[in-house]
């Protein structure tokens, strides 16, 4: 998405969050990330997601016109590329399976007019496996990708009022597909003080990628400047959407899209153009077993609502109202400016 757009579309957006969605939320008493290395090859200036083995980091671009993995030393060097001839749309975020599938998100759709997004899962060896969906309520923008412990794939959409849905297959994924989506809940983010992003205030309400840790006990969503951490002590990810988060701030990214998790527990973050890779050590740590904090929750099911939190972590729910006022007061306008020109 272009700096300009943001610009342009920022007077009315600043409106739209000082109807309610506005508002500093405190911080996690988290480490602040530290710089590990600075990626420098031009091929990665629109670095969007990220994985990690422990030893190695993987990443994708932005967009793209055909399926590439870079495969990241330490010192955040490339050191190959994983190719696929398929030619993908809009791929926005990765995930990598235990079994070492990686599996990437083709699922931009900022001008909400793709009858179908897919993911797409590839092997270390690039063999390319297609898997259309669709959602059950219209067209979506989803910049993240939540791979759960079973290596069932959520999609959480990104969403200028800051309500972001979640989505999951509601059956068993085919190829090519389609395969039908089902909504088990939303989640509403908040604009923090956290500097950095396209546009200040406004880039902290939009999800722009996630993560799940090694052992699927802990789920990850970013926006452009924070990222919020979940206890999924029962590695259900909707559930864990349910509860209250802590909030880890990322400050000074430029357009932070890339989200991860070391096997260590460590949090690894990165930006669009070339730029340093950041790490927050011990983060899931931090997560403390909040199993409790969705007493009273909808279900997880399909239709359920994940409160995500409270307001004190910069999460919470928007209220129906507020968004019949919002885009009666124009959202359409200012979603038309978001839209990147492809």
């Amino acid at each position: 998405m272009s700096h300009g757009s943001f610009r342009r579309a920022a007077p009315l957006l600043f409106v739209l969050l000082s109807l309610g969605l506005a508002g500093p939320a405190s911080a996690a008493q988290a480490p602040a990330p530290e710089p590990v290395c600075s990626v420098t090859d031009k091929r990665l200036g629109e670095l969007s997601g990220l994985v990690s083995d422990g030893s190695r980091w993987y990443a994708i671009n932005d967009g793209g016109t055909k399926v590439q993995i870079f495969v990241l030393g330490r010192d955040c060097a490339v050191q190959r590329v994983i190719s696929g001839s398929t030619d993908p749309y809009d791929v926005e975020d990765l995930a990598r399976a235990a079994d070492g599938t990686f599996w990437l998100a083709d699922t931009g759709d900022n001008r909400k007019q793709r009858d179908t997004v897919a993911l797409l899962a590839v092997t270390p060896q690039g063999k390319v496996t297609l898997h259309r969906l669709t959602y059950p309520d219209g067209q979506h923008d989803a910049e993240a990708l939540l791979l759960d412990a079973s290596g069932t794939p959520y999609l959480v959409t990104k969403n200028p009022l800051g309500e972001a849905g979640i989505y999951r297959p509601a059956q068993k994924l085919t190829s090519p597909g389609p395969t039908p989506l089902e909504r088990v809940g939303s989640i509403s983010i908040k604009s923090t003080d956290t500097p950095g992003g396209p546009v200040a205030g406004f880039g902290s309400v939009l999800v722009t990628g996630g993560a799940v840790s090694a052992d699927g006990k802990v789920v990850a969503l970013r926006t452009y400047t924070d990222a919020y951490l979940f206890a999924a002590p029962d590695r259900d990810v909707a559930a864990a959407l349910r509860r209250e988060p802590v909030r880890v701030p990322l400050p000074d990214e430029q357009q932070g899209e890339a989200i991860a998790f070391d096997p260590d527990g460590t949090l690894v973050s990165a930006s669009e153009g070339t730029g340093p890779i950041r790490v927050v050590r011990g983060a899931t740590a931090l997560v403390a077993d909040t199993a409790s904090a969705d007493e009273g929750g909808q279900s997880s099911g399909s239709g359920g609502e994940a409160a995500g939190g409270t307001s004190g972590q910069g999460v919470d729910t928007v209220p129906g109202l507020l968004i019949a006022v919002v885009v009666a007061g124009g959202v359409v306008f200012a979603w038309t400016k978001l839209r990147k020109r492809r």
